[in-house]
């Protein structure tokens, strides 16, 4: 059904209330052409999490990714401006870096035009007889970029709101879990075979915890339904009750200064469309992001936050792997049942079925989704 009106009358089920609800049909995880109205009306206007302000701590760091198929580098001059610019030279479109590190300048490696950390041409051999070619007005193509707490975001688009009016309602609830005094412990990146979106659903989907994490953290897992808010622009928070994120259940590092008045079972989630998911529990911050690379296929990203100091202990290496492998194994748990959903989504015999009232986040996404990307109806909420 890649026909808009056909699509359409899929989501009637959707689209009633909670209770009498049912899933989204297969076409919003399986079609090439719900794939790339989401990059259009998502990807390409929306502020997108990239990461750390400590990635790129010194002048002339630097990092690149592709982004729903677009290069970006990101890098810190010698004043220690953050800058974005489409990772493409001005002359024949190649990427001027690959992966990160640490430069005074970019060369591209096919004809040598040089650009600075801000990404203004600074050389372009034999190009001086070229008629009219001026180099002041040759870059690679500016982006937005902003900061929120030592988080680093960047937008395609010149007419979305400012960062911080994007992420008001984010600054609202999350500010507390201070952000900007953490540094970044572990960095993890999993390639799925699945659809971008069924990563978040699984992680807003508390439904299954207690069943699929029984082994792992379920038996630490409560929550209800009033806490969770649902907010106008298809975001959300989520506060409820579970463990710090060791195999323990213990802090191995410590309470957050700042949120030492806090039960050990302290736990929230916020999620920002499009992509961006943040997780607070007494001991760390994971913002987490994923990014669609086909209809059936993603990338996911989880940063593990900690407050600065702990970062001197002896032992901080030992406890950092104990909270990364930890994540991998749940990780692992989640995995077999979203890349069997995906097997699903695209099956001649699926058939979405009904909703429980414990979906009320999942309810909410895929209703805000939906009214956006094919702009007709709203939920009953």
């Amino acid at each position: 059904m890649s026909n808009m009106s056909e699509a359409s009358s899929g989501f009637e089920p959707l689209r009633k209330t909670l209770s009498e609800a049912a899933h989204a049909p297969g076409l919003v995880y399986g079609s090439e052409d719900a794939l790339r109205r989401e990059i259009d009306e998502y990807f390409m206007k929306d502020w997108l999490y990239v990461g750390r302000e400590e990635e790129l701590a010194k002048p002339g760091d630097y990092l690149t990714m592709r982004i729903v198929g677009e290069p970006v580098l990101i890098s810190r001059d010698t004043d220690g401006t953050l800058n974005a610019c489409v990772n493409m030279c001005a002359h024949r479109g190649v990427e001027v870096a690959y992966g990160e590190g640490n430069t005074r300048a970019f060369k591209c490696p096919y004809h040598g035009w040089t650009y600075d950390l801000k990404g203004r041409l600074k050389g372009a051999a034999h190009m001086d007889s070229s008629e009219g070619f001026d180099p002041a007005s040759c870059r690679l193509p500016p982006l937005r970029l902003d900061t929120w707490r030592g988080n680093i975001f960047i937008c395609f688009s010149q007419d979305t709101r400012p960062l911080l009016e994007y992420l008001s309602e984010y600054e609202k609830d999350f500010a507390f879990l201070q952000m900007e005094n953490c540094r970044l412990g572990n960095k993890i990146e999993l390639e799925l075979n699945c659809n971008w979106k069924l990563v978040h659903e699984n992680l807003m989907d508390f439904y299954h915890v207690n069943v699929l994490h029984a082994k792992s953290f379920g038996a630490r897992f409560s929550w209800n339904n009033d806490g969770v808010v649902l907010k106008d622009n298809g975001s959300l928070s989520i506060w409820y009750k579970a463990g710090p994120p060791t195999p323990g259940g213990e802090p191995l590092l410590g309470k957050m200064p700042w949120l030492e008045d806090r039960d050990y079972s302290f736990a929230c989630k916020g999620f920002m469309p499009p992509n961006f998911t943040l997780f607070g529990r007494i001991d760390c911050v994971r913002p987490m992001v994923v990014w669609p690379t086909g209809v059936d296929k993603c990338r996911a990203l989880i940063y593990h936050l900690f407050p600065k100091e702990v970062f001197e202990r002896p032992d901080i290496e030992e406890k950092l792997k104990i909270y990364r492998d930890y994540q991998l194994l749940v990780l692992g748990e989640d995995r077999i049942m979203i890349e069997s959903l995906q097997k699903a989504m695209v099956s001649r015999n699926f058939v979405p079925g009904r909703m429980s009232v414990l979906e009320k986040p999942i309810h909410h996404f895929l209703n805000r989704h939906v009214a956006r990307i094919y702009g007709e109806g709203q939920a009953h909420e």
